[in-house]
């Protein structure tokens, strides 16, 4: 049996990037994102904490079950969105 240690505090890191300026709004129906930093400052959780209650219950009961191929599909679609967003940046 896997024990976890839940007394361990992670602290949030926020990504380090030089400020971008303001792009002027175009339109009036553009939309508008925020980012993860943002979303933890506007006081949104940057994860589901019930999605990872569910995991770590799974755990205890050796119920969870790695999938690398969807691990690796779902790096490679983050990298990919990444680069592109750099090319549109």
């Amino acid at each position: 049996m896997v024990k976890i240690d839940t007394s361990l505090k992670v602290p949030i890191a926020a990504p380090t990037r030089p400020a971008a300026k303001p792009a002027p709004a175009e339109a009036a129906g553009d939309q508008v994102r925020l980012s993860l930093a943002s979303q933890v400052r506007a006081g949104e959780p940057p994860v589901d904490t019930g999605r990872v209650a569910e995991i770590k219950q799974a755990i205890m009961e050796g119920r969870f079950r790695i999938n690398p191929e969807a691990i690796a599909d779902r790096l490679i679609d983050t990298a990919r969105e990444l680069v592109n967003a750099q090319r549109r940046g």
